[in-house]
C-alpha cells in the first residue's frame, strides 16, 4: 500500500548546459520546445525525473532523448528552486553541465524538442524557464573548473595542437593568454604526450600534435597533484 503524505510534495526535474567548441569558438546546445509551455521558444535539454532513476539516470535519458548524445561528460551544477520557476507547477531542478566533443557527436532533435542548435555561449537567445540564469552558473562553474581541473580535454579532439588548446581556454576564460608563458606552464605539467604527427594550421607551417596523458593525471592526482594553469 502506498503511503501518503500530509505535506505537497514539489515535481523533480533535471536540466542539463551541453558545453562544446567550434572552430575556437565556446558552443551552446539549446533545444526548441515542441510543447506548452513556451512552445517554440529556445531552453536546456531536461525534463522530469522518473520514481524509479537517479538524478543521473534522469540527465542523460533527457540529453539522449532530447538531443540524441550519449557517453559524455556530465556532472552536476546546482539545484535551482525558485517558487515561480514553473508555470505549470512547483518545479525544483537539479542541474548538470556536459562537455562534448563535436567531431564525436552529432547532436539531433528528439521526443519532445522541435530543434537542437549549437550557440555560441556569448550569444544565446532569450531562453524559457529560468534556463538563462541556469546556464550563466555553469559558464562560472566552467571557467572555475579549467584553472584546477583538467575538464577542458573533454572538449578537444583526442589529438591537438598547443594552439588549440590556448585557442579553449581563452574561449571558455574570455580572455587572451600569453602563447609563450601558456605553453610554458602546460608544457612543465608534464601532461601532454607529443606524438610523431603534425597538422597543418591555415598557412603555417605543420603544428605538432599532443594528446593528454589521463592515465599519468589520475596517478598524480591520487598523490595530490595540483593541477594548475
Amino acid at each position: 500500500m502506498a503511503a501518503t503524505y500530509d505535506h505537497a510534495r514539489p515535481a523533480l526535474a533535471v536540466d542539463c548546459v551541453v558545453f562544446g567548441l567550434d572552430d575556437g569558438a565556446l558552443k551552446l546546445l539549446l533545444i526548441q520546445r515542441g510543447l506548452k509551455p513556451y512552445k517554440g521558444e529556445w531552453a536546456l535539454p531536461g525534463g522530469f525525473v522518473r520514481i524509479h532513476e537517479t538524478l543521473d539516470e534522469a540527465a542523460r535519458r533527457e540529453l539522449l532523448e532530447e538531443t540524441g548524445l550519449q557517453n559524455v561528460f556530465l556532472e552536476q551544477l546546482y539545484t535551482f528552486g525558485e517558487v515561480e520557476r514553473d508555470p505549470r507547477e512547483r518545479v525544483v531542478t537539479v542541474a548538470y553541465y556536459a562537455l562534448v566533443k563535436l567531431s564525436d557527436h552529432n547532436a539531433r532533435s528528439a521526443t519532445d524538442a522541435a530543434e537542437a542548435r549549437w550557440f555560441e555561449a556569448a550569444n544565446i537567445p532569450p531562453l524559457a524557464f529560468d534556463h538563462g540564469a541556469i546556464a550563466a552558473a555553469a559558464l562560472v562553474r566552467l571557467q572555475g573548473k579549467m584553472r584546477y581541473q583538467p575538464v577542458g580535454f573533454e572538449l578537444l579532439p583526442r589529438k591537438f595542437t598547443l594552439s588549440e588548446l590556448q585557442h579553449l581556454y581563452e574561449a571558455i576564460l574570455g580572455t587572451v593568454l600569453d602563447k609563450r608563458n601558456f605553453r610554458k606552464k602546460v608544457l612543465d605539467l608534464g601532461l601532454l604526450v607529443p606524438l610523431n604527427e603534425t597538422k597543418m594550421v591555415g598557412r603555417h607551417r605543420p603544428a605538432q600534435l599532443f594528446r593528454f596523458d589521463t592515465r599519468k593525471y589520475e596517478a598524480l592526482r591520487k598523490r595530490g597533484f595540483n593541477f594548475e594553469l
